[in-house]
């Protein structure tokens, strides 16, 4: 999708920064504080923070949506935001990468796994770039997996480079399009008029069963989803396993292991779909702690997590 009037229409700016490992916890308290400070910024309209997901994700990825082009520029020249990134900066390794997404910025990245790219291309040879990422286009919505594909011109006076990103179900399916040979031939096309490229990994992990904060708070890290997911995981698949899955499924309608456990499968999702959300609002003490003890908020609710954990196989040990 190629955009071209962007003084009309929201717009987001995507930034993914990497931190250090050692300074995960300050990033994020400054991460809150940014939010808190950006969200009384005149024109904003609302934000999205991923924490790393390693090994797959190693950068954190902030959208910031804004009532138009100007707010978000506005945002990003801002004092109040110059003064945040000087407090960051020993945080930080390299520096950020940050786009402004005109229009539908609220799609920016809906999907589990995003990659993002953006592209300097010598004087004089944006049309052949406009005519080749024409042919990407239509060879990438083929591929298994995908989802959606974004294409954003230079904005004069704010960004010079052009940005494209496309989206993916799995991590396999958009591997598996980035080393395509298909991908490759196009690639080796762009360098006549290609000056600089780079492509960073963006995914969402479980966000889709966590509710967004309304404070300004980050999303709940990784490892927090994670844990809450087993927690929840592992109970429904035993108990199908089971009192469905082998009596049932196998045992008297004869079916093979592999659909057995592919029927499985399908149920497990769709029964996360609603018990996720259901448990992640009542361990939002623990998953969005909105007080100055958030490390003992965190290790209290990992404890609490890990206990419950303990009692599920000492009772599961009991059925079997």
């Amino acid at each position: 999708m190629d955009r071209t009037d962007h003084g009309k229409g929201e717009a987001t700016i995507v930034i993914q920064t990497r931190v250090r490992p050692e300074c995960y916890d300050a990033f994020a308290t400054w991460q809150a504080g940014t939010n808190a400070i950006v969200a009384a910024f005149p024109g904003f309209v609302d934000r999205s923070v991923m924490p790393p997901s390693p090994p797959v994700q190693v950068d954190w990825v902030i959208q910031q949506r804004f009532v138009s082009t100007q707010a978000a520029v506005a945002w990003l020249n801002s004092d109040a935001r110059q003064k945040q990134l000087r407090d960051a900066a020993p945080m930080l390794v390299g520096h950020d990468d940050v786009h402004i997404v005109t229009d539908e910025g609220a799609g920016v990245l809906p999907s589990p796994v995003s990659a993002v790219m953006s592209t300097h291309i010598k004087p004089g040879q944006e049309a052949a770039h406009r005519a080749w990422e024409r042919r990407i286009a239509a060879a990438q919505s083929k591929a298994p997996g995908f989802q959606g594909y974004r294409f954003e011109p230079p904005i004069p006076g704010v960004q010079d480079h052009w940005l494209s990103i496309v989206r993916f179900d799995t991590e396999a399916n958009l591997q598996a399009w980035l080393a395509s040979p298909d991908r490759q031939k196009l690639v080796a096309e762009t360098s006549p008029f290609t000056a600089a490229f780079n492509l960073r990994i963006a995914r969402t992990g479980f966000d889709q069963w966590f509710s967004l904060p309304a404070d300004g708070a980050p999303r709940p890290a990784a490892w927090q989803q994670n844990m809450l997911v087993l927690l929840l995981l592992y109970p429904v698949v035993f108990l199908f396993s089971t009192f469905i899955q082998g009596p049932f499924l196998i045992r008297r309608a004869h079916l093979p292991f592999a659909i057995a456990l592919f029927v499985g499968n399908v149920v497990t999702i769709l029964l996360l779909n609603y018990l996720v959300p259901w448990a992640s609002r009542r361990f939002s003490w623990w998953l969005l702690p909105n007080s100055p003890n958030v490390r003992r908020r965190q290790i209290a609710g990992a404890a609490l997590v890990t206990a419950i954990y303990a009692l599920m196989l000492l009772a599961f040990r009991q059925l079997t």
